[in-house]
């Protein structure tokens, strides 16, 4: 999987009237109740329905880096950024470049972008997120402490220490980690993300019971890897409350984009779906 926003500037918002905008929907968006109950957030894995780009990257086409017209890009994300409470459609997601860093935020990025695979913030009224098109999204939120938190976690950042590390953001914002509760959004499965199986050594080497997220390939020195599982798993051991919501990028096209299902039907370029959260 290739970085899923692969450009530091997000464009300018179009000079457009919201209220004759379109809306996003709750249909168009997957909310889950381990978020929801917890009563001190709002929070969507966005999907690709309900916004205005059209062609290839046809919905809400959130990705900067994608080649995709750029004032479609910037509306997609104002239109999701409305739909979590955000009038002015600021919304704080990072440069991701597949690295275990995080950036802390207390206030909107500019036009710059820290380069960063997780976010965390204390800030209320501030929607939080990351780009996705395969790789794992995953929100975080400690009720109690009023601290949230998001990673882009492919398989290079899951192991690299990218959820490690956005738990320990949050701490430092006063979470503790056995209160936070962790939700993956949707993410390619195992039936669809074949893998060489020389990716399996450096799994081995962290744990070596992480052979359970491989099975045999289809074809000879290919392996089948389970991301979802091993990010739940991750996220269970570093104490957190933990599932995932069963939605696989790659095999339901209707709602979803894919970099994998892109690259094998030869596209020239895919959309990035957005994952976000904010403090109420």
């Amino acid at each position: 999987m290739t970085p899923d926003a692969a450009s530091p500037t997000i464009p300018p918002m179009p000079d457009r009237n919201p209220a004759s905008s379109p809306h996003l929907r709750p249909d168009d968006v997957l909310q889950v109740e381990a978020l929801r109950r917890t009563g001190r957030v709002d929070h969507a894995f966005f999907t690709r329905s309900g916004g205005v780009s059209e062609g290839l990257y046809r919905g809400l086409n959130v990705g900067a880096g994608s080649s995709d017209v750029p004032a479609d890009v910037a509306e997609n994300r104002a239109l999701a950024a409305r739909f979590l409470g955000r009038a002015d459609g600021a919304l704080a997601t990072p440069w991701q470049i597949h690295s275990p860093d995080v950036a802390v935020v207390d206030a909107p990025f500019g036009a710059e972008r820290p380069k960063a695979d997780g976010v965390a913030t204390r800030v209320r009224g501030l929607p939080i997120g990351v780009v996705t098109a395969d790789c794992g999204p995953v929100l975080f939120n400690d009720a109690e402490a009023g601290v949230i938190g998001a990673a882009h976690a492919g398989w290079r950042g899951a192991l690299g220490g990218v959820l490690d590390r956005t738990v320990e953001a949050m701490e430092g914002l006063g979470a503790r980690r056995e209160r936070i509760t962790a939700v993956l959004g949707p993410t390619i499965t195992q039936p669809n993300y074949e893998v060489d199986a020389g990716m399996m050594e450096p799994f081995l080497v962290e744990d070596g019971d992480n052979a359970r997220f491989f099975a045999p390939g289809r074809s000879e020195g290919k392996r089948q890897l389970d991301l979802p599982a091993y990010i739940v798993a991750k996220l269970a051991r570093l104490g957190a409350d933990a599932s995932f919501v069963g939605a696989c990028t790659y095999a339901d096209e209707a709602r979803f984009y894919s970099f994998r299902r892109t690259t094998h039907r030869g596209e020239p370029d895919y959309g990035r779906q957005l994952s976000a959260i904010v403090l109420l």
